[in-house]
C-alpha cells in the first residue's frame, strides 16, 4: 500500500540531527513531575509517544530561574537533580529513532508567584496577566543572572542527553516581553530600538552555542496574536525572526497562535472554528533563510499535517493534543491505517483544563494518558483466557469497554436499545462547534468492525437476553434517565421545582434528541454549568429562539473555565441574542396561559424576587442513574460477573464514562 501521506514522512535534517519523519510532539507542561522531579509517569508518557512514531520530542519546558515558575508540576529550576531522571527518558526514548530536546522558559511578568514565592522578572515590572500581580523590572545585573540561567539549563539538557533545546519566546513571556515595546520600555542598551530589543534573546543563543557547541540544536518558539494590540504584529515579529536567522542564532522556529493578553488561541478549542498556526509558519517561512519552520496550533490529522507539509508552509509539524489523544499516531498513519486514528475532539477538558486546575494532564477520549506506567502504555494486552463479553449501552463508556474488551481478544456482543451508537455522546455532537464528537463516534464504529465486536441496535436487553447468550461478563453502561425535578443546587432543600411538571417543561436531552416543540421563548436553567448548559443554549440560540440561560454561578458555563471555550462561549451566545442570568435561582414555573409560562426568580446576591414570562423550560440539571437493567440481573439467582460503568454508576462527564470503560474491561478476568 502506498503511503498517503509521502512528504509528512520525508526525513529531514535540522542542525546534525535526522529525523524520521516530520511529526513532532510539541512542549506543554503535562504537570507529571513529582517534587520537582520527572516522575515514572513523565518517563512513560513520553516513552510512549517515542514508541508510537514521533520523529521529534520536546519535553516539557523547565523554568529556567525562581522568578519563572508557573506551575506546581514544572521542574525545579537550577537544579541538576534533574538531569540524572531526564537521562532516564531520553535513553529510553531514543530507542526509537527520537529526535529529543528540551524546552527552556521564563514567563517574566506573567509568573505565579503563589508558587514561586518570588517577584516576576520582566523586561520593565509590567503586571500579569495571569493575576493581579505586578513585575519586578530587571537591573543590568539581574539581566546577566537570567541570561546565564539560560545558559545553565542548556548545559543541565546537554547533560541529560538531550540533542538539543528550545527556547520559549512565545505568548508574550519574558523574551517576547523584551522584545514588544509595549513591555519594554527601557531606555538603556535592553530596550528601544530593534537591535536593542533583540539583544537579550542574541545573548542566549550566541552563548548556549558557545556551551554547548555547533551540533547542539537550537530552536526557538515565537507566537502571534492578532487580536491582542499590546502583542507584537506578524511582521513585527517575522523581522525578530530574520534578524536571528541572518545571523545563524538558531537552527529553527516553531510559530503558535495566540498569547497571555488572550490565552483561548493558545491552545484552540474546537469552538475557535479554523484557528491554527499554519499561515503563520508560512509567513515566517518565507523570510527564513536558514532556519526550518515548524508549524502548530490547531493541526489535529495527517490529512492536515501532510497539506501543511506539502504545500511548503512548514518544514514540520507540531502535533500535541493529536498525540496525546492517539500516541502511536505517526505509525498508524504511516502504515496507511489514518481509520484507526483516535481523532482528538479539541475540549480541552482533560488537559490543559485539568492542568488548570493543577492536576497532571489526561485526555478525554484516551483515559491512558498520564496512566501509561500503570496500563503499560496505550496498547492493550492480549488475554490467554478469552472470554464471552456481554456490553449493555452503546455510550461512550459501553463503547469503550467493548472496544477494549474485543482488543484484548474477548469475545464482545454491544447491546444498544436506540438506533445508533453514541447514547449521550451523539447528543453532545449535535450542539455548535462540537462536530468533532461525531468523528469520535465514527472511530468506534471503524474499531468495532475491525474487532468483530457483534453489534445489536434497536434492542432492548434483558434478563431473558443473558439466558440466551450465556455470556462470562457483563458490563452495564446503561447512561442516564433524564429528570425533570427541577431540583437546584442553590436551593437544597427543594426536591423539585413548583411547577416542573408542566407540560412545557423539558430536559436538555428531549431538546437534542427528538427536536420537540418548543417555544419562541426559552428559559434555560442551567445547574451543570458546562457544554450541557451553554451548549443547548447556543443549540436554540442559533436555531432562532429567543434564549435566557441562567445559572447560580457569577458566570455562564463555569466548569469550562480553563477550556479556553467559555468566554467565546459566552460571547457567541450573547452574538444570537442570548440573555445571561446570573446568580440566580428559579423558586417555581407557573402554568401555561397565552402569555406563557411565569418564571419566578431570585437574585442569589440579594435575595429580590423578579418574575418574567418564557414559552418553554428546558433544564439542564442533574440527571439520574439508569440501573434497570442492572438492577433485574443482579435479581437472578445465578448472574455472572457483572460491572457497572458510566453514568448507570452516577452520572458525570464523559471522561469519567470512558475511563470506568476502559477499566471494566481490562478488569475482566
Amino acid at each position: 500500500m502506498s503511503n498517503p501521506y509521502p512528504h509528512l514522512f520525508t526525513p529531514i535534517t535540522i542542525n546534525h540531527k535526522r529525523l524520521k519523519n516530520r511529526i513532532v510532539f510539541g512542549a506543554h507542561t503535562n504537570n507529571m513531575a513529582e517534587n520537582g522531579l520527572p516522575s515514572r509517569r513523565t518517563k512513560a508518557y513520553y516513552v510512549e509517544r517515542a514508541k508510537g512514531g514521533a520523529g521529534m520530542i520536546v519535553v516539557e519546558p523547565v523554568p529556567v530561574h525562581a522568578s519563572g515558575v508557573l506551575t506546581r508540576g514544572n521542574f525545579r529550576a537550577n537544579d541538576d537533580a534533574i538531569i540524572a531522571p531526564l537521562r532516564k527518558i531520553n535513553e529510553a526514548c531514543s530507542n526509537y529513532d527520537t529526535v529529543m530536546l528540551h524546552q527552556l522558559y521564563h514567563v517574566g511578568q506573567h509568573g505565579d508567584g503563589a508558587n514561586s514565592f518570588h517577584a516576576n522578572w520582566s523586561a520593565s515590572g509590567m503586571p500579569s496577566m495571569h493575576d493581579s500581580d505586578g513585575g519586578h523590572a530587571v537591573s543590568e545585573a539581574e539581566i546577566e543572572e537570567l541570561i546565564a540561567s539560560f545558559v545553565a539549563a542548556a548545559d543541565r539538557a546537554q547533560q541529560a542527553g538531550f540533542d538539543g533545546i528550545e527556547i520559549f519566546a512565545a505568548y508574550h513571556s519574558l523574551v517576547d516581553q523584551f522584545w514588544t515595546p509595549w513591555s519594554n520600555r527601557r531606555d538603556d542598551k535592553w530596550g528601544g530600538s530593534l537591535e536593542n530589543r533583540v539583544r537579550f534573546s542574541a545573548e542566549i543563543l550566541k552563548r548556549i552555542r558557545e556551551a554547548c557547541g555547533s551540533d547542539f540544536i537550537i530552536g526557538m518558539a515565537v507566537s502571534v496574536d492578532q487580536m491582542a494590540e499590546p502583542a507584537l504584529s506578524l511582521e513585527a515579529l517575522s523581522e525578530i525572526a530574520a534578524w536571528h536567522d541572518e545571523r545563524g542564532l538558531m537552527d529553527y522556529v516553531t510559530c503558535g497562535t495566540g498569547s497571555y493578553f488572550r490565552d483561548q488561541p493558545i491552545i484552540p478549542t474546537h469552538i475557535h472554528e479554523g484557528v491554527e498556526g499554519a499561515h503563520l509558519s508560512d509567513h515566517l517561512k518565507h523570510q527564513m533563510r536558514h532556519a526550518r519552520v515548524q508549524a502548530e496550533a490547531g493541526i489535529h490529522s495527517p490529512e492536515k499535517a501532510e497539506q501543511v507539509i506539502s504545500t511548503g508552509q512548514a518544514d514540520t509539524c507540531s502535533m500535541v493534543r493529536a498525540q496525546i489523544a492517539d500516541p502511536h499516531l505517526a505509525n498508524k498513519a504511516q502504515a496507511g491505517n489514518g481509520a484507526s486514528i483516535r481523532p482528538c475532539i479539541h475540549c480541552n477538558q482533560q488537559c490543559i483544563a485539568r492542568r488548570y486546575k493543577d492536576y497532571w494532564i489526561s485526555c478525554l477520549v484516551n483515559p491512558s494518558v498520564g496512566r501509561e506506567w500503570e496500563w503499560r502504555g496505550d496498547k492493550i494486552a492480549k488475554t490467554e483466557r478469552r472470554k464471552s463479553v456481554l456490553v449493555v449501552g452503546a455510550g461512550p463508556a459501553g463503547l469503550e469497554a467493548a472496544r477494549v474488551a474485543a482488543e484484548a481478544g474477548h469475545k464482545v456482543t454491544l447491546i444498544e436499545r436506540g438506533p445508533m451508537i453514541g447514547g449521550q455522546w451523539h447528543l453532545a455532537g449535535r450542539q455548535p462547534t462540537r462536530s468533532r464528537i461525531a468523528e469520535h463516534i465514527k472511530w468506534y464504529g471503524h474499531e468495532l468492525e475491525r474487532l468483530g465486536v457483534d453489534v445489536k441496535l434497536g434492542e432492548a436487553a434483558t434478563p431473558l437476553t443473558v439466558r440466551h447468550l450465556h455470556p462470562d461478563h457483563i458490563i452495564a453502561a446503561t447512561g442516564i434517565k433524564p429528570v425533570t425535578s427541577g431540583f437546584q443546587r442553590a436551593l437544597p432543600m427543594n426536591d423539585v421545582l413548583p411547577g416542573h411538571d408542566e407540560a412545557n417543561v423539558i430536559s436538555y436531552h428531549t431538546v437534542l434528541e427528538n427536536g420537540a416543540m418548543i417555544g419562541e421563548r426559552v428559559l434555560v436553567l442551567d445547574d451543570l454549568h458546562s457544554w450541557r448548559g451553554i451548549g443547548t443554549a447556543l443549540y436554540l440560540a442559533e436555531a432562532g429562539h429567543k434564549v435566557t440561560a441562567m445559572t447560580a454561578n457569577g458566570v455562564l458555563a463555569a466548569e469550562l473555565s480553563g477550556t479556553g471555550a467559555d468566554d467565546v462561549a459566552r460571547a457567541r451566545f450573547a452574538r444570537h441574542g442570548g440573555v445571561a442570568l446570573t446568580d440566580t435561582a428559579l423558586q417555581s414555573w407557573g402554568k401555561p396561559d397565552n402569555e406563557g409560562s411565569v418564571a419566578r426568580f431570585i437574585n442569589l446576591l440579594t435575595g429580590e424576587t423578579f418574575e418574567q414570562n418564557f414559552e418553554t423550560l428546558v433544564l439542564a440539571t442533574v440527571a439520574s442513574p439508569n440501573t434497570e437493567f442492572a438492577d433485574d440481573i443482579q435479581a437472578l439467582g445465578d448472574c455472572p460477573p457483572f460491572t457497572v460503568a458510566g453514568d448507570c454508576n452516577a452520572p458525570r462527564k464523559a471522561h469519567m464514562a470512558i475511563y470506568e470503560g476502559r477499566k471494566a474491561a481490562l478488569a475482566i478476568a
